[in-house]
Order: C-alpha cells, then sequence, then structure tokens
C-alpha cells in the first residue's frame, strides 16, 4: 500500500487522496480540506467526528457527520492545512441500542496525554537528523544475534542512585534521562551495550499502553502488556508527555543512535489482545469484531488477560500486518517479538512473515510459542511452538532448555540441572542443538516435547530466563536453599554458557550481566522501582560476572562453529559426548562451519564433583575453565584425559 494507507490515523501533508478502499482510520490533509475516514459498521445509526484544541476536557471546536460508503466512513472538513495540524480529534459510533465512548481510532500514529484522542502530525518534522540515512545493522543470519531484552524504566532508573562514576575508570556514568526512551542511547549505555557485545535490544512493550496515568509525575511502573494504541510510543517514556510529536522524535532518535552503534532495535509487541474490551479502541470502532467468543457467547481469554483477539479475521489480520510495516517503515524497527504469539492463527503470522520478507528478509520474528489459556480457535491452526514447522523462519522460545536448567515455570521452588540434578541432560541436548532433530538426543526423555518442533536451529530461541518468572538469580535462590554467592555465580556463569554455546539464537535478560535479582518476586510486572531496577552497583561489585559474559559473548561472535544456523550443518558437525550424572559435553568438529579451530569441545558440569572426560589424544588449548575465559589460552593440555572443575563449563580445541 501507499504511505499513506499505513499511516492511518494522523496527518500525511499534501498526499492526493486516492479512490481507493480505506481500513481502519485515515486523517488525510490537504491544503483546502482535510479528509477522515473510519472502518466501522456499515449499519452504524450514526458516527460522527469530533475536533478539539486539546489533549484532554474541553468542548469540540467542530463535530461533523460522517457518510458510509462501501463500508468506509468519511468526513471532508474544508479548512486549511495550518489550521488542522496541531488539532487533536475523535471519532464516535451510534449504534442501535447506545453510543460507544470516543475513540481516537484504532490506528492512531500520534496521541495525547494518556492517548484519548489522536493528534494531527506533519511525521516527517518528527524525524530526527539524518533519519534519511539512518542503515538497518548488517546481519547474515539470525543465529549472529545475541539479544538483550530490557524495559526502559528498570535499565535507567537507578543509574544515578547506584553508580559511583569515580569508579569507572572514567567516562560519563550518569543519565540525564531516567526511565525514558532517551536514557538507552546516552553515552554510558551505549559503551555497556557494546562492551557486553550484544547486537540487538528487545524492548518491552514500547507503544501506548493503558495502565500508566501520564498525566502523573510521581513513579509509576507496568510491563506494558497493556494495548491502548499500538502504532504510538508510549508517552512515559517520552520527555515531554504534553507535546504528542516528542515521544515520536525520540523513539525514533533511540532507533538511530542505537543502529549508528551497531545495535538493532526488536519491538516487542501485543497484539493477542487489548487492556479491556469495552473500552477498547477495537470495540469502540468496530464493536465485537476483532474479538473472539466462546460458544456460549462469552470473550475468550486465551491471553489470560480477559480477552483474546481474532487474527484470522480479515481486519485484525490486516490490521496486524499493517501495523508490523508501519513500525519497520516509519520507526525502522529491526524485529519483533510476539506476546503470547500462540494466540494467533499460523496462517496471518505466515502473511506477517512474507509482507516482511518484501521489506527487509533480515528483520526477525519470534514469539512465545503457547498462550496463557484455551483460545477459542483450533489449536492446530494456532501459532503455537508444536506448529513452528508450518511457519518457516519464524522462531520460538525454547522453555525446553529454560526449565532444565532451572527448573519447571510452575514450581519456583522446584530446582533442575544446574543444581546438580539428574534427568535434564537430554533436553540440554535438545537445546545445544537447537530445538531440531538430532539423532544423538533421546526425545523420550526430553522434557516437554517428543518430537523437534524447529526445522531450523535459528527458530529456536535459547535462554534461561527473561522478565517473565524469576530472573536467573532469585530463581537459583529459591531452589537451591542456602546456596552461597560464589556458588550462585558459577552455576550463574554456567546456566549462560549453556545458552551462548547452543545452535539456538542467545537471548538474555538485561542486568543478569550484573548479578540482577528483583527480591525473590516471581512476576514483578506492576511492583515497584525499588524490585525491578538494576542495581549498577554490581557492576563494579561482581566485575568478573560482566567479564565472563562479555567473553563469552564475543567467543560466540568469533567462531562460527557456535552459529551454523542449519539443521543439516549441525547434525554433521555437532556430535554429542558420552553423558554423565548432570554433566553434558558435545564437540563442535573439523572446522565447523569455517571455525579457524579444529574441534571444539565444551563440556557442562553441574555437578558439585570434578569430572573427568575422555578426549582423543592430542594437544588442546583451554579457553574456558572453571569461571574464566581467555580466547589466546588458559592453558594447553597433552593427552587423552581432562579434568572438569565443580559447577563450571570447560571449552578447548585443538
Amino acid at each position: 500500500m501507499k504511505r499513506f494507507l499505513t499511516a492511518l490515523a494522523t496527518v500525511l501533508l499534501m498526499l492526493p487522496i486516492h479512490a481507493q478502499k480505506f481500513d481502519f482510520n485515515e486523517c488525510n490533509v490537504e491544503l483546502q480540506k482535510t479528509t477522515f475516514r473510519l472502518l466501522a459498521p456499515a449499519d452504524a445509526k450514526e458516527v460522527k467526528l469530533r475536533l478539539y484544541t486539546q489533549a484532554v476536557g474541553g468542548k469540540p471546536i467542530k463535530t461533523v457527520k460522517m457518510t458510509c460508503v462501501d463500508g468506509i466512513w468519511t468526513a471532508v472538513v474544508p479548512m486549511v492545512k495550518a489550521w488542522m495540524v496541531g488539532k487533536y480529534y475523535t471519532f464516535d459510533v451510534t449504534g442501535d441500542k447506545k453510543v460507544w465512548k470516543e475513540t481516537p481510532g484504532v490506528f492512531a500514529k500520534a496521541v495525547g496525554v494518556n492517548g484519548k484522542r489522536a493528534f494531527i502530525v506533519n511525521m516527517d518534522e518528527t524525524n530526527p537528523f539524518e533519519w534519511n540515512l539512518d542503515k538497518r545493522p548488517a546481519l547474515n543470519s539470525p543465529a549472529d544475534l545475541v539479544i538483550y531484552e530490557l524495559h526502559h524504566r528498570d535499565y535507567s532508573v537507578a543509574r544515578n542512585i547506584y553508580l559511583d562514576p569515580s569508579e569507572l575508570n572514567g567516562g560519563r556514568a550518569s543519565t540525564d534521562y531516567p526511565g525514558k526512551f532517551l536514557a538507552l542511547v546516552e553515552d554510558w549505555s551505549i559503551d555497556h551495550l557494546k562492551k557486553l557485545g550484544v547486537n540487538a535490544v528487545h524492548i518491552l512493550p514500547s507503544f501506548d499502553f493503558a495502565s500508566i496515568d501520564e498525566s502523573n509525575d510521581n513513579p509509576q511502573y507496568n510491563w506494558g502488556y497493556d494495548p491502548l494504541n499500538y502504532n504510538v510510543p508510549e508517552g512515559s517514556y517520552a520527555t515531554d508527555v504534553a507535546t504528542p510529536a516528542a515521544r515520536i522524535r525520540e523513539f525514533k532518535l533511540m532507533v538511530k543512535k542505537l543502529h549508528d552503534a551497531g545495535i538493532r532495535v526488536i519491538l516487542d509487541v501485543v497484539y493477542n489482545h487489548t487492556f479491556n474490551v469495552d473500552g477498547s479502541n477495537f470495540q469502540l470502532t468496530y464493536p465485537d469484531h476483532y474479538y473472539r467468543k466462546t460458544a456460549n457467547g462469552e470473550y475468550s481469554n486465551g491471553s489470560g488477560c480477559g480477552n483474546e483477539t481474532a487474527s484470522e479475521r480479515q481486519h485484525m489480520r490486516d490490521f496486524m500486518v499493517e501495523s508490523v510495516k508501519y513500525w519497520i517503515n516509519e520507526y525502522h524497527v529491526d524485529g519483533f517479538r510476539f506476546d503470547l504469539m500462540g494466540v494467533h492463527d499460523i496462517e496471518t503470522m505466515n502473511i506477517i512473515r512474507a509482507e516482511v520478507d518484501k521489506i527487509d528478509p533480515s528483520i526477525f520474528i519470534y514469539g512465545e510459542g503457547w498462550s496463557a489459556g484455551q483460545c477459542a480457535y483450533p489449536a492446530d491452526k494456532l501459532a503455537t511452538k508444536a506448529n513452528i514447522p508450518n511457519m518457516p523462519r519464524i522462531a520460538a522460545f525454547s522453555d525446553e532448555l529454560r526449565d532444565a536448567l532451572r527448573g519447571p515455570f510452575d514450581d519456583d521452588a522446584k530446582s533442575a540441572f544446574l543444581a546438580g540434578k539428574t534427568g535434564d541432560e537430554e533436553s540440554i541436548k535438545y537445546g545445544i542443538a537447537g530445538g531440531i532433530e538430532h539423532p544423538q538426543v533421546d526425545f523420550t526423555k526430553v522434557n516437554y516435547t517428543k518430537k523437534a518442533w524447529a526445522t531450523q536451529p535459528t527458530q529456536m530461541i535459547a535462554y534461561v530466563s527473561c522478565h517473565d518468572d524469576m530472573c536467573l538469580v532469585d530463581r537459583l535462590r529459591t531452589s537451591i536453599p542456602g546456596i552461597g554467592t560464589d556458588e550462585l555465580i558459577r552455576l550463574d556463569l554456567l546456566a549462560q554458557t549453556a545458552v551462548l554455546t547452543s545452535q539456538g539464537v542467545p537471548f538474555i535478560l538485561s542486568g543478569e550481566e550484573l548479578l540482577r535479582n528483583k527480591k525473590g518476586v516471581h512476576n514483578s510486572f506492576e511492583s515497584p522501582d525499588s524490585i525491578n531496577q538494576l542495581n549498577w552497583n554490581n557492576l563494579v561489585k561482581y566485575p568478573q560476572v560482566f567479564d565472563y559474559y562479555s567473553k563469552l559473548i564475543q567467543l560466540r561472535k568469533n567462531h562460527p562453529a557456535f552459529r551454523l544456523a542449519d539443521a543439516q550443518k549441525v547434525r554433521e558437525s555437532l556430535e554429542f559426548m558420552p553423558t554423565q550424572p548432570a554433566m553434558v559435553a558435545f564437540t563442535l568438529k573439523s572446522h565447523a562451519g569455517g571455525d579457524a579451530w579444529n574441534n571444539i569441545i565444551v563440556v557442562l558440569n553441574a555437578s558439585k564433583e570434578t569430572r573427568q572426560i575422555e578426549l582423543p589424544k592430542d594437544k588442546y588449548t583451554v579457553v574456558c575453565s572453571n569461571g574464566k575465559i581467555d580466547e589466546n589460552g588458559l592453558e594447553t593440555i597433552n593427552g587423552n584425559t581432562v579434568q572438569v572443575a565443580p559447577q563450571s563449563a570447560l571449552i578447548l580445541h585443538n
């Protein structure tokens, strides 16, 4: 579609009116008139457009009745461009029995405080300097990504509280924008991300969400999984919530600066549900059209949030496709993480993948391969983990690897491999192989799946923790009573070694390189800053943790054997060694993937005992041992056996 078709609900200056069918809603400003269009029920009793001079309160300065042609309601306002820009607008639809509350429509591009009214803005004026020269960082394969998941407020709100600038050996330590989009691209932040080595940031929902009162300056917290306006940046992350263009400009500047640093931006999108039904823009525009219902007429709750959207319906499907394309084209976003992707249908996800490929095939798409409850749609048609083979080049999180490492999601006190327990070795192997079919993985012993669900290793997200559930430190403390700091660090590093040496796409939660904790809170979605904020002092207190993480990431990036990206190559090159209780070992053999190293051997020893393993007789260089990494070599070994320290990883090559 032409740009003005995707840039719905906000002004695009000087574009001509085209005689095409419009979806959703649109405002199009010309020199002498402005045309508004809205997708609403053709049998609605009345649809009105209201224009305002302010974001909240006050009476409309103009009310215009809209007329319907082929299901599209239209209003033409004979006002010149200069008068129209800077105004707010809403729609209201009258049904047979009631008038629904005013709404900015489903595709507002700019809004006022708290997102109740759409705003007319020249989008070109929101572009930062040299936005037209912005380039997506190069990416040969998703296997080359190292994804860093963060929440804007968690990441930066306490930067000035904890960190003593004198301890950083120079450089700027503080932030001028705590909790804001712009904090992410200050010097200290870019420096941290680059030293860590990540090349993609996954930002938790950053569209306009409902749970934060943007007019209130007092500290507020929410993860943002409560959508209000899907295509407008969240106001509480902007420096000036009263100026609608500010949040747009600052989001773009964030993307531009991250791109300049070689870091991609992945947006967490939540199309599977809305904050509520009655107050949602979907419902206020086209009642019941965007939601699934059960056989008895109740709203289906596959999201666990009181409703689920109907992606298989044409208008919802079109909305999702156009929204994704809009974030790519207008904001230069590089990827999408689909919240509860298992609520959506397979066909819609494949259409999105195909449309994104037309723009840039390197844009990465992944999601949660499950729902939070039963959906009112056939399970075999949903985009769940089991159906990933039907969704080429779309990835899902591996809870097999996650829970085999640290224990099951539904029991915080239950431990697994990291606690030295046996029985999870095959699940670890499944994750190491990237979730694909591998002749040495015994699927009868894999925890959650009895056959491979990934057809390529790039379809599996390898991780041990994310924003959901306890962070890794809290989980280790809860599941291993009495654990001390030294043991905690050993197991933390061991867990991430499994993640970053797997053939999947590695993913880490922000702050884990700082030995982050959330005081044991399992679900901190609305906990205060005192629970969620990163303790930057840990950068100084536990320097060995950051050092190990950064060197481990660099090891992965330097050696293509860990990033084979092709299932057959993995089967040919990845060979598991005999399993011992609470120990998994494997070889990446014969210069796998063109690696400079011949045979790379990785041993993950979660037991509390030193283990000995047999090797082909040769001379080996040890590059990772007992919590330390040095690619130039920590020591050399001549012979056919090696000792592996307790609760640690060993990596060596010949």
